[in-house]
């Protein structure tokens, strides 16, 4: 779950903004969907930021808004002089009241500590999935397999076709064009 640590809202400057926007950070009178546009990005994401299925935006040590992560988008260009070919965008939906991840964070103290960086990450239980092979056990965040469980998937399925030549062969005669 990617964090993001807000301050007080501030307006900017017309062409300051890559995304046009008229001002970033928190305020009290923002509407959720003004909160959003205001903060939604330009942050330097990690690459696990595109592994993440929930954002929660933050304003001194509480949480004021949850948000599920669509994709996330690199900007090109500059802001405040600086290079953002590192700054990314979230795109996605605000959670609202019967959302689990808005019930269980929003309106509470920050999961993370504080911490200088504006953006931090969370291995929060909404992030895991059961692993594909069927085992049951939770996945790494954003992963489909607990490490080794592809494998072990894969090898179960060429056992169940023979050996890993049948296999091969079973597989490019099932793809061969018609």
């Amino acid at each position: 779950m990617i964090i993001i640590t807000l301050g007080p809202e501030r307006t900017l400057e017309a062409g300051e903004d890559d995304l046009g926007r008229d001002r970033v950070g928190y305020s009290s009178t923002m509407s959720p969907g003004a909160l959003y546009d205001a903060n939604h990005g330009t942050w330097h994401l990690g690459e696990r930021a595109s592994r993440e299925r929930y954002a929660l935006v933050t304003f001194e040590g509480s949480v004021v808004q949850a948000i599920g992560i669509n994709y996330v988008e690199p900007v090109a260009g500059t802001y405040a002089g600086r290079e953002t070919s590192k700054r990314s965008v979230i795109h996605g939906d605000i959670l609202t009241e019967g959302h689990p991840v808005h019930d269980r964070y929003v309106g509470r103290p920050s999961p993370i500590p504080p911490q200088r960086n504006p953006v931090g990450y969370f291995d929060a239980p909404e992030d895991h999935t059961q692993c594909l092979c069927g085992c049951g056990e939770p996945t790494p965040a954003g992963k489909d397999f607990v490490p080794g469980h592809d494998q072990t998937a894969l090898h179960d399925r060429v056992r169940q076709v023979g050996t890993v030549k049948e296999f091969i062969e079973w597989f490019d005669n099932l793809r061969k064009p018609f």
